[in-house]
C-alpha cells in the first residue's frame, strides 16, 4: 500500500487555470491520531476509491464516539431487554462449554474488541466453570483497547488481560502474542476468535479478513463472527441504529478531520450495487482539493463538484455467498445460529481440513 509521495506534487496547471478549488487542510489532530502509514492508507484510498475507511474512525476521539453510542444504543436496558450478540453467544454457549475438554482452558481472542462488553457474560459463565486462560483483546484503535481494559480489569481481575493493535484487514494476528510469559514457547492452548458486531460488513476486502484469520488459527481453533442477514438491495432508505446514529457521528469526525466546511457538503445515504451494500457518503457541493502536507508528505487530492467520499458501509450476507466466501478463504463451516428476529447471524468456523 506504501507509495512515495515528493515535495514536488502539484495540482496540474489545465485544472488550475479553469476552476478554483476550495482548499481543505487536515487538522493537526488528523496528523496525532494517525501514523504516517495510516496517512498514505487514507491517501491511497481516498486517491483510488474515494473512500476514507471506517476503521480509521475508531482512532483518537472516535473511539469514545463509538463507545458513547454502544453504550447508549446497543447495551441492554430495561426498555431494550435484548442484544442480538449477547443472545446469540448465550444461545451457543453449551456447544463452546461441550468442546472445551474437562480440566482444560481456552484462550480468547476478541479482534475488534471495542469495550470488550459483548463478551462479558459469556467469559463470565466459562470462567466460572475455570475454563479460561486469558483474554486478548485486540483493535485498531488504541483508545479502544483502553476502554477494553479499563472494564475488563474491573470485571474479571483475576484473568490476564492482553491488548494490542491491529488491521485485520491488513495482517493476520501476530504469533508472538501467544508466547508465554516465562519463555519463548508458543502457547499451543486451544483459542475462540471473535469478530462480534457487524464489524465483517463493514471491511471493504473481507476476503483478506477472513484470510488473515485461516493464517491465524491452529487446528483446534475456532472463529465466530455476527452479522446481519439478508438482501441489502431490498433496503427501504429509511436510516436506523448504526446507519442512523453512528454515521452522523463520523460525519462530522471526518468532515472535522479533514477540513470540509459543512455548508460545503451534505450527507448521504444509499445502496451501492458494485459492492452490494448500504453506504453513507460525503457528498460536495463545490470543488475541492485536500492537501496533505506533513510528515514528510506533499499530496493534493482533487474532488470534483457532486463526487462523493464513502465514509461507511455495511453488507448483510446471504448464507449461500458467506459459505462462498469461507471456502475462498480456506475456513471451513461448522454450524450457525440466527436470532429470533431473524435479522443476524452467528457462524462458527474453522481451518478447512483440505
Amino acid at each position: 500500500m506504501s507509495q512515495n509521495f515528493d515535495n514536488n506534487s502539484q495540482l496540474p496547471s489545465d485544472k488550475m487555470s479553469t476552476a478554483i478549488s476550495r482548499m481543505a487542510k487536515p487538522s493537526s489532530e488528523f496528523y496525532s491520531i494517525f501514523s504516517k502509514e495510516e496517512v498514505i492508507g487514507i491517501i491511497h484510498a481516498l486517491e483510488v476509491k474515494r473512500e476514507i475507511p471506517l476503521k480509521y474512525s475508531y482512532k483518537g476521539r472516535g473511539a469514545k464516539i463509538w463507545d458513547d453510542f454502544y453504550q447508549k444504543y446497543v447495551i441492554p436496558r430495561w426498555y431494550r431487554t435484548s442484544n442480538v450478540e449477547i443472545d446469540l453467544l448465550n444461545e451457543n454457549f453449551n456447544y463452546f462449554n461441550n468442546s472445551i475438554q474437562t480440566g482444560t482452558k481456552i484462550n480468547i481472542v476478541d479482534v475488534g474488541a471495542g469495550n470488550s462488553y459483548p463478551v462479558k457474560k459469556f467469559i463470565q459463565r466459562l470462567h466460572k466453570l475455570e475454563k479460561v486462560n486469558k483474554y486478548i483483546a485486540l483493535d485498531i484503535s488504541e483508545e479502544l483497547l483502553h476502554v477494553s481494559q479499563n472494564n475488563f480489569k474491573k470485571w474479571f481481575p483475576l484473568i490476564e488481560f492482553i491488548s494490542s493493535t491491529i488491521d485485520i484487514e491488513n495482517n493476520p494476528v501476530p504469533i508472538t502474542l501467544f508466547q508465554n510469559k516465562t519463555d519463548i514457547e508458543i502457547d499451543n492452548t486451544a483459542k475462540i476468535f471473535f469478530h462480534l458486531g457487524v464489524t465483517i460488513g463493514n471491511h471493504q476486502n473481507r476476503d483478506e479478513v477472513f484470510k488473515n484469520f485461516r493464517d491465524s488459527m491452529g487446528k483446534n481453533d475456532c472463529l465466530v463472527f455476527t452479522n446481519e442477514i439478508g438482501l441489502n438491495s431490498t433496503w427501504d432508505g429509511k436510516v436506523r441504529g448504526g446507519c442512523k446514529y453512528h454515521v452522523e457521528e463520523i460525519y462530522g469526525w471526518v468532515k472535522n478531520k479533514i477540513g470540509i466546511k459543512s455548508e460545503d457538503c451534505e450527507l448521504v445515504r444509499k445502496y451501492d450495487l458494485k459492492t452490494d451494500s448500504i453506504i453513507a457518503n460525503i457528498k460536495l457541493h463545490h470543488d475541492y482539493t485536500i492537501n496533505f502536507n506533513r510528515m514528510g508528505i506533499a499530496k493534493s487530492i482533487e474532488i470534483s463538484e457532486g463526487e462523493e467520499i464513502t465514509i461507511w458501509r455495511h453488507h448483510k450476507f446471504e448464507i449461500p455467498q458467506l459459505l462462498q466466501e469461507l471456502e475462498r478463504s480456506g475456513l471451513e463451516f461448522i454450524q450457525y445460529s440466527i436470532d429470533k428476529y431473524k435479522s443476524h447471524i452467528m457462524v462458527i468456523c474453522k481451518i478447512a481440513s483440505n
